[in-house]
C-alpha cells in the first residue's frame, strides 16, 4: 500500500469508526433499521440513532466540527419567538434555542423516541430552563401546534426520516404564514467530511424534496464547517 497522508488517514479512520459506532447504536437501540427511499430523488432513508448514542450526541469535538453556537445566530431569531427543535434527542440545541427566545419565548422539544426526551427533561430540569415543552412525536407526526411556530429545526435529522412527505406536510402546517423551516445537513457535495453517505445530503436532494411539499428554498448558508443551513419558506 502507497503511504497516506496523515489527513487522509485521520478523515479514514474517522469515518471507519463513526461507521462502527453508529452501527451498534442502531442495533441496540430498539429502533427500526430498515430503511425505504424517497419516490422523488430516489435518496435511501438513514437509520435513526437510537438513545444509546446520545452521548455522542454531546460531543465535546461538535463544538468544532459543527460550530453550533455560529449556526444559531446565523437564523436570527428574535426574543419571544416560538420554535421547535425537531428529532432534539438529549436537548444539546434546544437549550441554545431556549436561551436565543429568552423567557418571553417557547421551544417546543420533539423526539420520537421516549428515553431521548427523558434525557432531555433531566437535562433541563439540571440547567434550570423552564421555556420548553417536551413533545413525543411519531415518524410521520412532530405533533407540534398548528400555525404557531415562528421557526423549526432539524439538526442532522432530516435525512432520517421515514416518511419524509407527510412529516413535512405537518411541519408546513404548523409554521406561521412567515415562519421558517430550516434543516442543518451534512454536505454530501464533500466527500472528505467523516460521516456515513446516507447522513448527508446535498443541496439539490433537499430542494427537490422539500419544495415538492409546499416550500421554496430561501437561502443556503454555507459557513459551517462541515453542514449546509438550509432555509426554506411556505410557498
Amino acid at each position: 500500500m502507497k503511504h497516506m497522508p496523515g489527513g487522509v488517514r485521520s478523515v479514514l479512520f474517522g469515518a471507519a469508526v463513526l461507521s462502527v459506532f453508529a452501527l451498534t447504536v442502531f442495533a441496540q437501540s430498539g429502533v427500526s433499521t430498515q430503511t425505504g427511499v424517497h419516490p422523488i430523488s430516489g435518496r435511501h432513508f438513514a437509520q435513526v440513532m437510537g438513545a444509546q448514542g446520545a452521548d455522542w450526541l454531546d460531543r465535546p469535538e461538535r463544538v468544532d466540527e459543527e460550530a453550533p453556537d455560529r449556526a444559531i445566530a446565523a437564523l436570527a431569531i428574535p426574543p419571544g419567538a416560538t420554535v421547535a427543535d425537531v428529532g432534539a434527542g438529549s436537548g444539546y440545541m434546544t437549550v441554545k434555542l431556549a436561551a436565543r427566545v429568552g423567557p418571553m419565548g417557547r421551544v417546543f422539544a420533539n423526539d420520537i423516541q421516549p428515553e431521548m426526551l427523558r434525557l432531555l427533561g433531566r437535562r433541563l430540569t439540571a440547567e434550570r430552563v423552564t421555556n420548553v415543552t417536551l413533545v413525543q412525536g411519531t415518524p410521520d407526526d412532530p405533533k407540534l401546534p398548528l400555525g404557531a411556530l415562528d421557526l423549526e429545526l432539524l439538526v442532522d435529522v432530516y435525512h432520517e426520516c421515514s416518511a419524509p412527505q407527510v412529516m413535512l406536510r405537518h411541519l408546513r402546517d404548523s409554521l406561521k404564514a412567515d415562519g421558517r423551516l430550516v434543516l442543518l445537513e451534512y454536505r454530501k457535495e464533500d466527500p472528505t467530511i467523516p460521516i456515513r453517505p446516507e447522513h448527508k445530503m446535498s443541496v439539490a436532494e433537499a430542494k427537490l424534496e422539500v419544495e415538492a411539499e409546499g416550500f421554496v428554498l430561501s437561502k443556503v448558508d454555507e459557513s459551517l464547517p462541515r453542514q449546509h443551513i438550509l432555509i426554506f419558506v411556505k410557498r
